[in-house]
């Protein structure tokens, strides 16, 4: 069988993984775009450090939106330009795994298999994130039992409950790890009239962030601009300041997954209990959102290894699986 490749085509970041060599890319969803031309002149990595730093002749676009594809052919060209990256073994480009959430609809499904087809990949299946994150956590979802998994994603954060190979009841809602950082970032400026980008606000959500009170308060320097006098400005600021903003917002995962647990039949609710609540996505890595999910379920709260990788590492696993590629 040829290898072929699973892919993470998120709206934060684009990771590609190979059974054989597990991730072989991980560049941020960004392109850096002339706007005279139209035409993109740097991805990823690159285009994500000129956030807040292009000349007025250039722009960063991000060409997904809540997990969505918002520009077709940005998005196409990104991949293409990822898929050069990663090498020119045929056997890599014979097949494909993609993620998508778990609530688009069959004319956004059908974007994504155009935009892969269009960099050269012969055979393209579909997989709902949670099914592959809860595959790359490591989850046996082939069981008789049910499997409740929460992937915390930029765009969207996917909640379901998985039994048999089939998702039993599934969620996707907005609120993700992108909202948490445009808290801070507008916090800054209503606060201390400080502008800053994007990165910075990425930097304190990670360093100081909480959605729960910490035991003991942890400090960070931010620097940006007085929106006023123009100037740049460093501030100390700490955990206590963010802290019920990041709470506000990580409830409305909260009451999500409240919801679907409303909605589980209680034999599936009895096994849901004694195996836990798994969460992945690189929003999982929050402090205090596992305690938080916790305390507001009864339900054990587990943060699977390499959480921002699970739904990778499970498209992968998808990929060698037939239930998946029929």
């Amino acid at each position: 069988m040829s290898e072929g490749i699973g892919i993470d085509l998120g709206t934060d970041s684009t990771i590609i993984y190979s059974n054989a060599k597990g991730i072989i890319l991980n560049e941020p969803s960004i392109v850096a775009v002339d706007i005279l031309t139209k035409e993109p002149i740097e991805y990823g990595k690159k285009a994500k450090a000129m956030l807040g730093r292009t000349p007025k002749d250039i722009t960063t676009i991000e060409p997904l939106k809540d997990g969505v594809i918002s520009s077709f052919s940005l998005t196409v060209k990104m991949l293409k330009h990822y898929l050069k990256k990663i090498g020119s073994n045929k056997a890599l480009f014979q097949k494909a795994m993609i993620c998508v959430p778990s609530n688009i609809n069959s004319v956004e499904k059908q974007a994504v298999v155009d935009a892969i087809l269009r960099c050269g990949i012969r055979n393209v299946w579909l997989i709902e994130e949670p099914v592959a994150a809860a595959m790359g956590a490591g989850l046996d979802i082939f069981k008789d039992k049910a499997n409740f998994i929460v992937d915390i994603g930029g765009g969207t954060t996917d909640i379901a409950v998985i039994s048999k190979g089939s998702t039993i009841l599934s969620s996707s809602i907005l609120s993700s790890g992108n909202d948490f950082t445009e808290i801070i970032r507008k916090y800054m400026l209503d606060r201390y009239e400080i502008a800053i980008g994007t990165l910075t606000a990425e930097d304190i959500k990670f360093e100081i962030g909480s959605v729960i009170t910490r035991e003991h308060m942890v400090e960070t320097k931010c620097r940006g601009r007085h929106t006023k006098t123009g100037m740049p400005v460093e501030i100390l600021l700490n955990n206590a300041e963010i802290e019920k903003l990041l709470e506000i917002e990580a409830m409305k995962i909260v009451d999500a997954i409240k919801e679907i647990i409303e909605r589980t039949p209680p034999e599936m609710m009895e096994e849901i209990s004694n195996n836990g609540i798994y969460l992945t996505g690189g929003g999982s890595k929050l402090f205090g959102i596992d305690k938080l999910i916790q305390q507001y379920t009864g339900i054990n709260v587990f943060i699977a290894n390499d959480p921002e990788f699970c739904v990778a590492k499970g498209t992968g696993k998808a990929l060698q699986n037939k239930s998946f590629i029929q």
